[in-house]
C-alpha cells in the first residue's frame, strides 16, 4: 500500500490567519448574562465545567469559564480526531483492503496461500469480501493449494484503548484491528480474532465463487508485491461523519490508529495522537493540558479544554478543505443522530450542529449555531448528573441560537 505523506502543509499557511478563541474578549453583557442563566441549573459541580463560545465573524469571545480547565471529554474527543483526519489524508481519501499472492499462479492454480490485508477499514463486510473473491476468480485462479493467511500488521495489534473499563471491550467497541469484517460479527457472536475471522470468511467467499480452496486460514504477512485484488471503504468524509453523528467510537479508534501510520508502523494509539497534536498545533489550536489516551472518548485518561475544542472548531470552519465534510459530520439538533431528541422545535431545531459526550463522569456538547458561533461546554462529575448537564447544554445552544 501506498503511504500517505506524513502530514499535508496547507494548515501551516493557514495558522497565521485564524482568530482563534482567546485572541480577544468581547463580553456583550445581555449574551453574556443569559448564557450564564442557560448554566444555572442544579446538581452541578461548576468547578468542574469548562465553557466557550466564540462569535465566527469576529472571532470575539462573547462567553467564557473554566476555558482552559482540561477535563474528560467523553465523545467531543472525536472533534480532534476527525479534524485530523480530514487534514491530514483529505475528505475523498479511502481505506483498502486488498488480496496478495504467497507464491505463484500457474495456469489457474494458485501454488501457495492468498493473502487478506487490512490496512484498517472499519466499513469492511461479507459482502466487500465477496468482491474480493470475485476478482480473484477473475484473474484466472481457480484453485489454491496453501489456503489462507491474514495479515493485520499494518496496526499493532492491542484491541482496546488506553484507560478503558474492561466492561467498555464488546459492549462499547468490537476488538480493535486493521482487518475486521462486519465489524467483528460472526455467526450471532463478536470474534475475539477479526482477522482471522475476516479470513474465514473470505474463504467461504472464494468456496462460492468456484475457486477451491484448502479449509486452512492462519495468521501470515503479505509479500511486498503487487495485489492480486482489492476494494476500498467509503470515501472519509463518510467515516467522520458516522463517527459524530452517531458516536461510532470503533470507527474513531481505528481511525486513530490510521493516523498513527504516518508517524511509524504499525499504526498504535498512542503515534495516532502525536499526529493529531501535531496537527492541531500547525493549525495554530491551543493544545494546553490536552491528553488524547484513546480515540472515541471512552479512556479515563482523556482531558481536553473548551479552549481546544473551540480551536478546533475554528479551524476546520477555516480550513476550505475540510469544512464542508467536517461540518456535515455533525449531528443535527432535532434531526439526527445524538441530537435526535435534543432541542426539538425553537431556535436550535435545525441550526445547532454538534458533537455529543456521554460518559459517567463528564457530559459535554461542542459545535456550532448557524454560521455565527462556535461553543464547546463541558462538565465533569463523579459521577455527572447526565440529565442536568444536557438541559444546561440545550439551555446555552438555545440562547446563542436566539441571538443569531
Amino acid at each position: 500500500m501506498a503511504r500517505v505523506r506524513r502530514l499535508p502543509v496547507l494548515v501551516l499557511a493557514l495558522a497565521a490567519s485564524l482568530p482563534l478563541a482567546g485572541a480577544a474578549e468581547a463580553r456583550p453583557a445581555g449574551l453574556t448574562g443569559r448564557l450564564a442563566q442557560a448554566l444555572a441549573v442544579p446538581h452541578l459541580d461548576h468547578s468542574r465545567e469548562g465553557v466557550l463560545a466564540v462569535d465566527l465573524d469576529t472571532g470575539l469571545v462573547v462567553f467564557a469559564r473554566n476555558a482552559d480547565r482540561a477535563l474528560a471529554p467523553a465523545s467531543t474527543e472525536k472533534v480532534p480526531i476527525t479534524y485530523a483526519a480530514l487534514v491530514a489524508f483529505g475528505p475523498a481519501y479511502r481505506i483498502r483492503t486488498a488480496v496478495y499472492g504467497a507464491g505463484e499462479q500457474v495456469g489457474s492454480t494458485w501454488v501457495g496461500s492468498l493473502v487478506l490485508k487490512g490496512f484498517g477499514d472499519p466499513t469492511l463486510s461479507t459482502a466487500d469480501l465477496h468482491v474480493l473473491a470475485g476478482r480473484v476468480r477473475a484473474a484466472g485462479i481457480r484453485r489454491v493449494t496453501g489456503g489462507i493467511l491474514t495479515d493485520e500488521t499494518f496496526f499493532d495489534a492491542r484491541r482496546t484503548g488506553p484507560g478503558w473499563k474492561p466492561s467498555f471491550f464488546i459492549t462499547e467497541s468490537p476488538p480493535l484491528s486493521a482487518l475486521v469484517a462486519d465489524r467483528a460479527r460472526s455467526e450471532g457472536r463478536i470474534a475475539y480474532d477479526p482477522a482471522l475471522s475476516a479470513g474465514r470468511v473470505f474463504r467461504r467467499a472464494l468456496v462460492a465463487q468456484g475457486v477451491a480452496v484448502p479449509a486452512r486460514v492462519a495468521r501470515g504477512r503479505a509479500p511486498e508485491k503487487a495485489a492480486l485484488a482489492a476494494v476500498l471503504s467509503p470515501p472519509l468524509s463518510a467515516l467522520v461523519r458516522e463517527v459524530n453523528t452517531e458516536s461510532d467510537n470503533f470507527t474513531a479508534e481505528v481511525i486513530l490508529k490510521l493516523l498513527g501510520t504516518l508517524a511509524q508502523l504499525p499504526g498504535t494509539t498512542a503515534s495516532g495522537a502525536d499526529v493529531v497534536k501535531e496537527i492541531l498545533e500547525s493549525s495554530a489550536v491551543p493544545v494546553e493540558g490536552m491528553a488524547l489516551a484513546d480515540g472515541s472518548g471512552l479512556s479515563s485518561l482523556d482531558r481536553i479544554s473548551a479552549r481546544t475544542l473551540v480551536g478546533i472548531l475554528e479551524a476546520a470552519w477555516l480550513n476550505p478543505d475540510v469544512r464542508a465534510a467536517f461540518v456535515a459530520s455533525l449531528a443535527v439538533a432535532g434531526r439526527t443522530g445524538t441530537l435526535e431528541e435534543r432541542m426539538r422545535g425553537g431556535p436550535a431545531w435545525g441550526s445547532v450542529l454538534a458533537k455529543t459526550g456521554t460518559t459517567r463522569d463528564s457530559s459535554s456538547l461542542a459545535g456550532y449555531v448557524g454560521n455565527r458561533y462556535v461553543f464547546a461546554v463541558l462538565h465533569n462529575g463523579s459521577p455527572v448528573a447526565t440529565s442536568w448537564a444536557r438541559k444546561a447544554q440545550d439551555r446555552f445552544a438555545v440562547a446563542l441560537a436566539r441571538s443569531q
